[in-house]
């Protein structure tokens, strides 16, 4: 059971089933809305019921509710036995499903090529349908007769009811028309027409209409259930990465157990090609790990000692020890798997108005097709014509299109943006991504690394190269515990190899000026630059402080070397993405509570005109207002605490994964993967999937705004009818399922990434 809690109601999840249409949404949302203070969300494509309520209104009371409705429901279980038990539930199903289709097929074909090909209708064929379409009429369909009669027992009417109706009503007139009406006399023959056209007396049979609405509607469900559960294949992979079991490691040696029974700060061992079971740090060993399925992001990254993992990341080197941090729903892969589940369960503006039109689109078609027998019937005309019409006008208008056009779409692109790693909590977020034209972008750990890095290395001829000079200085600075020190020192070490860092003897701290040391017998010395320097060190210390960087001057035995300019860097990935951001229409403004020489430098480096420096949390909130009384639509990207005004405050926040909890909480699109580029990606998977979504509303709107006038005036077939309805639902969530294969533009513009060396910025 999912139930959150939201101030003073709570949020229910129902998994309910027996729905098969639109108008089935319509059905239980009203029903689930009529107890006291209870709002309703439901999803036809998975099947869910997202439900706010009262604390003191049951989940039981809310099961009741759907069940009076004349649906089923239940309460979700989380348990993984459960879990397997339902997937095997599904797959019976579907092999039900298949094996009714199978012979409704067998039984079909032959009555639909007698009835459709004059030439082949032998003596007494007519019996020899009626044979076979009685099991099609009776058995095949009577999953759309079940629920017509509980939806009939219920005062409601669904899509099954006028499938229903339609076999009926075919199925009936061909009964009459053998018995009673002269169609069964031998030597009987009936002409085909994919139009309807009246033959003389009653001698005319409906049995190729009988058969083939069940077909092809049981068919196009069966291909429709198959798509819809493949734009769900993205959340159930997230969840298919959660480990079952671990291999603990303390005082006790190594044994497996249950994931269930891991708590935080115990040693769990991961070896090469298994899954991390948990986030965790490294506490032991070295290794590369891939991320891909849960960040989006390709290429490995190297962990060691201290480095944090994230569960359900695959270790592709070597074995580590990791100390689990968070267990259970704290996990990034249960919180990106909550959001994802979030985000499928809404309903986008058009989809709402959709849904208004279903709740009352059957009983329309119902009259209308009542309205249709009655006025052909009252003109004179044949009532074999007449109830061809009303049978084409009865199968034809489907709201299933209508139902799906939204949540496939909806599905298929917060899967696909889970696996590029972007989190959106729900439609209204892709609805207003699509529309942003600022962006408001916070500088450290946003475009930058947000910590401290070596940016640049200046080193004199004669002073071993820039390697050998840097290992100096970092086997002097691993002793300081200062971020600059500890900067330089990850640097030497990351660009020494596996070479240890020399040996420091006569370590010494001088206040105001830096550190030293003997190493290999010389003094170095490294601290703040004073007093002349050589021209190249010169030019070196000018462009570091232009680069708001901050110089560090490594001297050997008393004389200057080399110049480190050490600062937090810009993310490679920043150039591009604010590059690709102009290119959208989209425009980038810079707010920092940064000094204005850092702030005005990464601008620079990345082309931003507007920079707003030494900007407190309120500034970035009252800046953000600002934007908007202009009439911009703004989107906010922030990491930090002093972030989540400005993130509540516009019309659409945005969060670096890599971020604190305040900023993500009140964020409405995550970045998983910490990379700004990931925001490009998301800006044009909105579009698409928005795109998506027009188009599939235009075609359910357009294809019942079409055929049901040709059924009225009679220019449908029955048979035809049921494929055209059928073949439109399938066309909706076939459109929908492209976006599962969405890809981010090739064209990132690699050679415009290198352009941030202009301000000695990388």
């Amino acid at each position: 059971m999912a139930v959150e809690p939201t101030a003073s109601l709570v949020v229910t999840d129902l998994t309910v089933g027996g729905m098969t249409c639109a108008a089935c949404v319509r059905r239980v949302e009203r029903k689930l809305g009529r107890l006291e203070g209870v709002t309703a969300t439901v999803n036809l494509a998975t099947g869910l019921a997202r439900v706010s309520h009262p604390a003191d209104v049951a989940p039981e009371a809310l099961v009741t509710a759907v069940e009076q409705a004349g649906y089923q429901a239940e309460l979700p279980v989380s348990d993984d036995g459960e879990d397997s038990e339902a997937a095997d539930e599904d797959e019976a199903e579907s092999r039900r499903e298949r094996e009714r289709i199978t012979v409704t097929a067998l039984l079909a074909v032959p009555v639909l090529v007698l009835s459709m090909v004059p030439v082949l209708q032998f003596r007494s064929w007519q019996w020899l349908c009626f044979v076979l379409a009685a099991p099609v009429a009776v058995w095949s369909a009577w999953p759309f007769h079940l629920r017509a009669l509980r939806g009939l027992r219920h005062s409601t009417a669904t899509m099954d009811t006028l499938v229903s109706l339609g076999v009926v009503a075919s199925f009936s007139w061909s009964v009459y028309a053998l018995f009673l009406g002269g169609a069964g006399e031998p030597g009987m023959r009936m002409s085909f027409s994919l139009l309807p056209a009246a033959s003389e007396g009653m001698a005319h049979l409906y049995l190729e209409a009988a058969v083939s609405v069940p077909l092809f509607v049981l068919t196009g469900r069966f291909l429709e259930g198959r798509a819809r559960r493949g734009t769900g294949a993205a959340l159930r992979s997230l969840a298919q990465l959660a480990a079952k079991r671990v291999s603990v490691r303390d005082e006790l040696g190594e044994r497996s157990i249950p994931i269930e029974q891991l708590r935080v700060g115990q040693v769990f061992v991961v070896r090469p090609g298994e899954r991390v079971a948990t986030d965790g740090r490294v506490t032991q060993g070295t290794s590369a790990v891939d991320l891909s399925l849960v960040t989006g992001e390709s290429e490995p990254v190297e962990v060691s000692p201290g480095s944090a993992l994230v569960g359900g990341a695959v270790n592709a080197g070597g074995l580590v020890l990791v100390e689990a941090t968070a267990v259970g729903a704290d996990t990034q892969l249960a919180r990106i798997t909550r959001l994802v589940t979030e985000a499928q369960a809404g309903k986008a503006r058009a989809q709402r108005l959709a849904d208004a039109v279903a709740g009352v689109f059957v009983p329309v078609v119902l009259a209308i097709a009542v309205t249709v027998l009655g006025f052909w019937l009252g003109a004179g005309a044949d009532p074999q014509a007449a109830l061809t019409a009303c049978v084409a006008v009865l199968v034809v208008a489907c709201p299933c299109a209508l139902g799906l056009a939204t949540p496939t779409a909806l599905m298929a692109a917060t899967g696909r943006g889970a696996q590029l790693g972007v989190l959106v909590r729900g439609p209204q977020t892709l609805e207003a991504l699509q529309h942003v034209d600022t962006v408001v972008l916070d500088k450290t750990g946003t475009l930058t690394t947000g910590y401290m890095t070596v940016a640049k290395v200046t080193a004199l001829p004669g002073a071993g190269g820039q390697e050998a000079v840097v290992r100096l200085a970092g086997a002097v600075e691993q002793g300081s515990e200062h971020p600059i020190g500890r900067a330089i020192t990850a640097y030497a070490r990351r660009t020494g190899g596996d070479e240890p860092l020399p040996e420091v003897t006569d370590f010494a701290a001088v206040p105001g000026h830096g550190i030293s040391g003997c190493v290999d017998g010389a003094v170095i010395e490294v601290g703040a630059p004073d007093g002349k320097l050589p021209r190249a060190l010169a030019t070196a210390l000018t462009a570091a402080e232009q680069a708001a960087h901050t110089p560090v001057l490594v001297r050997v035995d008393g004389r200057a070397k080399a110049l480190i300019a050490v600062g937090d860097v810009v993310r490679p990935g920043s150039y591009r993405a604010v590059d690709r951001l102009r290119r959208l229409g989209i425009r980038p403004v810079l707010a920092t509570g940064d000094r204005k020489g850092a702030a005005e430098a990464v601008a620079a480096a990345l082309g931003i005109d507007a920079v707003h420096a030494r900007c407190t949390p309120e500034d970035k909130a009252a800046l953000v207002r600002e934007l908007k009384r202009e009439g911009a639509r703004v989107a906010v990207v922030g990491d930090g605490v002093n972030d989540a005004a400005a993130l509540a405050g516009a019309d659409l926040g945005i969060a670096m994964g890599s971020g604190t909890d305040v900023a993500i909480g009140a964020a409405d699109l995550t970045l998983v993967r910490g990379d700004i580029e990931a925001l490009v990606d998301a800006v044009r998977l909105a579009r698409r999937t928005l795109g998506t979504i027009r188009a599939n509303l235009a075609w359910a709107f357009g294809y019942n705004v079409v055929t049901v006038p040709l059924a009225m005036v009679g220019l449908l077939d029955p048979m035809v009818a049921a494929a055209a309805m059928s073949v439109s639902s399938v066309l909706v969530v076939a459109n929908s399922l492209r976006l599962r294969g969405w890809q981010p533009s090739l064209a990132r513009g690699r050679a415009r990434g290198t352009r941030g060396g202009k301000a000695g910025v990388r």
